[in-house]
């Protein structure tokens, strides 16, 4: 069986632990052995995550060392998938860089609030996580990102919708679905999951189940390459070191 660790908890309006049961019940249907965590010191075993399929943060607005960041990169970087949607994974920690550049982008505003009736764009390409799907329409917070421009946008939506100091730029689509690759490992981002309603509706749902599942993918694919790449299976990061400040 794959191996997921999910790890829920920071800011309650996000309804973290209800996020963490639908996917928890997401992937033990598809034959996981998953371990829900409400601590951050889920992530302070490196071993442990290293043998790991795939992580789920479901954490929004925390503070969190640069160690357990340092543990599950490491992880990343070696095949581990990693997963999540909305803060409870690019709002997770405002203060940690190398969080948001594993992840690949930080909620920076949600004009409009909670409420705002939009559109969510699929961006066909060859990429499989979208196939079948169409656009679609929902009512919940409009996730306003600052993101990495290596991700593979697979779905956008547009802005502006509502009022703010945003409208005086152009239009701009806002990338809402992504992947991208940190060291061997595959990462998927979903902005929808405002509440546990968005995270269940069918659609959020399907993106999710099959971006999580495709994270977990990856792991064999890194571990055929263990031998043949010398930075399979260690912390081999170390562009920002000013950031790492207590590593």
């Amino acid at each position: 069986m794959k191996k997921a660790l999910i790890v829920w908890g920071g800011w309650d309006g996000h309804e973290p632990e209800q996020v963490a049961d639908i996917f928890a019940g997401v992937l033990r249907e598809h034959r996981f052995d998953v371990e829900v965590s409400d601590t951050l010191e889920a992530y302070a075993d490196a071993e442990k995550l290293l043998g790991l399929d795939l992580i789920v943060p479901v954490w929004t607005m925390g503070e969190i060392s640069q160690e357990l960041v340092n543990n599950v990169s490491a992880a990343v970087q070696a095949g581990t998938g990693l997963a999540g949607c909305h803060g409870g994974m690019c709002d997770s920690f405002r203060n940690n860089v190398d969080w948001q550049f594993m992840t690949g982008g930080q909620w920076v505003a949600h004009p409009g609030n909670d409420g705002v009736d939009y559109q969510v764009e699929i961006k066909q390409s060859s990429s499989p996580l979208v196939d079948g799907i169409e656009d679609f329409a929902v009512k919940t917070e409009q996730y306003y990102l600052h993101v990495d421009p290596a991700v593979e946008v697979l779905a956008t939506t547009r802005f502006p919708v509502v009022d703010g100091p945003h409208r005086f730029n152009k239009a701009v689509d806002m990338p809402v679905v992504w992947t991208k690759r940190w060291g061997h490992g595959r990462v998927y981002y979903n902005s929808l999951g405002h509440h546990a309603d968005i995270v269940a509706l069918p659609t959020v749902k399907e993106l999710m189940t099959r971006g999580m599942l495709w994270a977990a993918d990856g792991k064999q694919r890194a571990m055929s390459q263990q031998g043949k790449d010398s930075s399979v299976g260690g912390f081999s990061y170390s562009g920002m070191g000013d950031s790492q400040y207590d590593a």
